[in-house]
């Protein structure tokens, strides 16, 4: 069974995608944190209890982001707060990346670090 954890770094790692077409100055970096978040999610994941599936689980209907993060505030192992921090520090970083300012993106990876803990 896939639990509501898997997901949600499922989501993570397919919006961390979207922007990897374009390599700058500090491509490297970005993918290293994604790389982090990611491995950190999937710990997460793996450590923690699961829920049970929905009534539409088995309906062929696939989740949606806000579906899944209102799951993981439930089960309180993952906080939307968090997520949504590293989700926006990444956008920036990704933004910056984009146009070559270098110093704005290791400013916005360093504020997702400070989200993402040790």
């Amino acid at each position: 069974m896939i639990t509501l954890r898997v997901l949600v770094f499922s989501a993570m790692a397919v919006a961390a995608s979207a922007g990897a077409a374009h390599a700058g100055p500090c491509a490297h970096q970005i993918d290293a944190m994604q790389a982090r978040i990611d491995a950190k999610l999937e710990a997460k994941a793996a450590a923690g209890p699961t829920a049970k599936q929905g009534a539409a689980a088995g309906m062929g209907m696939q989740p949606t982001p806000a579906s899944i993060a209102a799951a993981e505030e439930k089960l309180g192992d993952i906080s939307p707060k968090k997520v949504k921090a590293m989700k926006r520090g990444m956008a920036r970083a990704r933004a910056a990346d984009k146009v070559g300012d270098l110093r704005a993106c290791r400013k916005a990876l360093a504020a997702v670090q400070r989200v993402l803990g040790p």
